[in-house]
């Protein structure tokens, strides 16, 4: 089978479409023919290298962890799923024609295979990190960097839950944050009080790891209140640093609820094949994406 490796850490140029062994679904395991694979920002950290002193990986290594496709084998132990269904989830290796999930679920009616490789990780962190913000109904959250992925779930899981939702984001995206819901604004100078002119701040969320801690901090009055998945010295700013993901089975029914429900939609500004992984991470770390980026098998 093909698949995107890269042997050694580095730039978007160090990636390769490669021959390679098929994998097979072990216990507790399924395996899917893949359609598609979401493009995430912790992909191209990987590929450079960053989380190597937290989360070492060997080497050659495969590129991706979201995917939906058709699943072909299913584990030892795997109850519920069935051969030739539609399938989206989080695994290993996804840039690839065959990858091996290690949490799924079936597909929501009406969503295209690009569409649902999208969502796996990118609903798992905004959950995630909406609870740690500990905002409650009536409250405000500031979401920096809201156009992305995590920011297209962050706005519509709050907004649903009865969280207002301040978002900044590039001057092309105002109207996309404000579709989700959004009261938004642009970043750059001045952000500080035109966020403030919005309404009191009860969290934040730091989505794009701009360097926005100090004034994050600023604007909710207590650095435990911030918490980014994007910069890792967050904490030496007294800010929280989310990395760790939750239940990934649990958020992806969460997001199959929300989907089926109408309350969640993120859009896929641009696909790529496996041939252009490279450009795919080169767009990705470039930022300024509004909704998911894919690769298409």
């Amino acid at each position: 089978m093909k698949r995107v490796s890269f042997a050694e850490f580095g730039g978007p140029d160090v990636l390769q479409l490669v021959d390679a062994e098929e994998p097979h679904a072990g216990p507790g395991r399924i395996r899917i023919a893949v359609r598609a694979a979401g493009v995430n920002p912790v992909d191209w950290r990987i590929r450079e290298g960053q989380f190597q002193k937290v989360r070492p990986i060997e080497l050659p290594a495969g590129v991706g962890q979201d995917a939906s496709g058709v699943v072909d084998e299913v584990g030892e132990g795997v109850e519920g799923v069935e051969v030739g269904e539609h399938v989206f989830g989080e695994g290993s290796s996804t840039y690839a024609e065959f990858a091996v999930l290690s949490a799924w679920a079936r597909m929501p009616e009406g969503l295209t295979f690009a569409e649902a490789a999208g969502y796996p990780s990118v609903v798992e962190t905004a959950l995630r990190i909406i609870r740690q913000a500990g905002v409650r109904s009536g409250q405000t959250l500031l979401a920096s960097g809201a156009s992305g992925g995590v920011g297209s779930a962050v706005l519509q899981i709050a907004r649903d839950r009865g969280i207002t939702v301040i978002g900044t984001a590039g001057a092309a995206n105002q109207d996309y944050l404000r579709s989700l819901g959004a009261l938004a604004t642009t970043y750059g100078e001045g952000w500080v009080e035109r966020v403030r002119r919005l309404g009191h701040v009860d969290a934040a969320l730091d989505l794009a790891g701009s360097g926005v801690i100090r004034e994050l901090v600023e604007l909710t009055g207590d650095p435990q209140k911030v918490i980014s998945i994007a910069d890792l010295a967050a904490p030496e700013l007294g800010a929280r640093y989310s990395g760790v993901a939750g239940s990934v089975p649990e958020a992806l029914a969460e997001a199959a609820g929300l989907i089926s429900r109408g309350k969640l939609r993120i859009p896929v500004e641009k696909s790529y094949t496996l041939a252009e992984a490279a450009a795919a991470h080169i767009d990705s770390h470039a930022g300024h994406t509004r909704g998911r980026r894919v690769v298409v098998v």
